[in-house]
């Protein structure tokens, strides 16, 4: 039976893409969701997998050809009919496609919205080691996440694709695992690394519309950086290029950016580290330093008295636990206060885009959290709607998974306020740093006795510095005072968190 291969739904506005790159040729063998080939459109590259099973047919669009949304690509022949034919040329390589049958590829697991590439940071197997189906085989690490890859199948790790350090785009090929009795197979017969290396170097070859888009603007491969599977180049990268090059008089202010480092003594370089900064740790930066260089920044400062808070939480801690299982910390009071203060400063909540401002009629509450690759924004989704308990449950459970770095990108996306408590590290007071596209972050801080004066007499309080740092292109200041003094008011006084007021 011949099953059809059809060009995918490409996008919203899209209607053609021109074949990239065809990964299989008449006659290979293919697997289910095998990737057959890539496609290029104006904005993205989409990768092609095979619907069935079986042996590759016909090609009907080949490399360079432009193709509508729903065309015919290529044709498969279904089942294992087929497959037997190419064995029977010759006697000799008969075992070849017997290896290739049993083998299977690792590929890049699901990165998240928006994540097209990741750093390989860590094989924890060798070439040549046995491996359990779903045992972990490397780590990935993105611009958030660490992802683990775990092995599709039982086998012999017989060939790593993508050492340590490589960037991968999503899709990518990681590794072959091959079933315990054909791992010897490469190292017998190394004719079959030419094959292999032919493949590979088709894998790095330009895209056709790339090669004609470099000719006509004249410029060759080495003045064109290549984003595409292993530093191909894309049509898209020459625009990028000849776009460049076009405006040489922009290009020359940002030159002074990379300032070079000053001298460094002998016995001073000698005693220095470098280590390469985690794909997170600029991601981080990269995003801090734009919130700075977009947002119009302003921090306005107020200090709660926490003693009822405390009060509240010493009479009920050990019964909130043992009816719910999570002890009832400071961050639950906190949210609810915020939750509270946003339903009468909206602007707080909001987010501007272009000309529009976006109020957002609900509250997903990002809790930032530190963890030993970086600082990381997990989002309690309707935290407006939640319990103290089922707030608190949630804090922990994603406070956990930051740690582990098993947070999903899904986990931290969509957060429209954020909260940081600096106090847990012993600080006093700062300044946060807003978490673009938000308008608002409160910033929690050390709880310390001070001497306050209540009632015309000093008396002993445990005290807490609150900064608010908001938009002050969306936010007034009048709104963000409002905003802290509703928080202060909610945590002198729990009870009005219970009357709405």
């Amino acid at each position: 039976m011949s099953i059809e291969v059809r060009v995918p739904t490409l996008g919203e506005s899209v209607t053609e893409a021109t074949v990239a790159t065809w990964f299989k040729k008449p006659g290979d063998a293919v697997a289910v969701d095998e990737m057959l080939c890539e496609l290029e459109t104006d904005k993205v590259t989409v990768e092609v997998p095979a619907p069935a099973a079986g042996v590759m047919g016909e090609i009907v669009a080949a490399e360079g050809e432009t193709v509508g949304v729903d065309a015919l690509l290529a044709t498969i022949a279904a089942g294992e009919g087929a497959a037997p034919a190419p064995a029977t040329a010759a006697p000799a390589p008969a075992a070849a496609p017997a290896a290739s049958g049993d083998s299977v590829d690792v590929m890049v697991p699901t990165l998240g919205e928006s994540v097209t590439e990741a750093t390989v940071s860590t094989w924890f197997k060798q070439v040549g080691d046995a491996v359990a189906q779903d045992e972990m085989l490397c780590e990935l690490e993105t611009d958030k996440v660490s992802v683990e890859v775990p092995a599709p199948a039982a086998g012999v790790l017989a060939e790593i694709t993508a050492p340590e350090g490589t960037t991968v785009d999503a899709s990518a090929k990681l590794a072959v695992i091959s079933g315990a009795g054909t791992v010897a197979a490469p190292a017998a017969a190394p004719a079959a690394a030419a094959p292999a290396a032919a493949a590979t170097g088709k894998d790095v070859s330009n895209a056709p519309s790339a090669e004609k888009a470099m000719a006509q603007a004249g410029l060759s491969a080495d003045q064109v950086t290549g984003t595409g599977r292993d530093g191909r180049i894309m049509k898209e990268d020459v625009a990028r290029a000849v776009a460049t090059a076009a405006a040489p008089a922009p290009a020359a202010a940002p030159a002074p950016a990379p300032a070079p480092r000053a001298p460094v003594a002998a016995d001073d370089a000698a005693r220095e580290e470098r280590v390469k900064m985690t794909r997170l740790r600029q991601t981080i930066a990269k995003r801090l330093k734009d919130s700075q260089n977009t947002a119009a920044m302003l921090t306005t400062y107020n200090e709660v008295d926490m003693t009822e808070v405390m009060a509240l939480r010493n009479q009920y801690k050990d019964q909130f636990e043992k009816k719910h299982g999570v002890r009832l910390g400071f961050m639950s009071f906190f949210t609810k206060a915020c939750c509270h203060a946003l339903k009468e400063v909206p602007e707080v909540n909001a987010e501007i885009d272009g000309t529009d401002i976006v109020y957002k009629n609900f509250v997903h509450m990002g809790v930032a959290a530190g963890t030993p690759t970086g600082l990381v924004v997990p989002v309690i989704r309707d935290a407006d709607s939640m319990s103290f308990a089922a707030i608190e449950k949630a804090i922990a459970e994603k406070g956990k998974r930051a740690r582990d770095g098993k947070l999903s990108m899904a986990e931290m996306q969509g957060g429209t306020f954020t909260i940081s408590n600096g106090g847990v590290y012993g600080s006093l007071m700062s300044s946060p740093i807003l978490n673009p596209p938000q308008s608002g972050i409160l910033g929690m801080h050390k709880i310390q006795d001070r001497p306050m004066a209540i009632n015309g007499q000093v008396v002993i309080r445990p005290m807490m510095y609150l900064a608010l740092s908001y938009d002050h292109r969306i936010v007034d200041g009048k709104g963000a005072v409002t905003f802290l003094v509703r928080v202060k008011e909610a945590l002198e006084d729990p009870r009005r968190l219970l009357m709405d007021l």
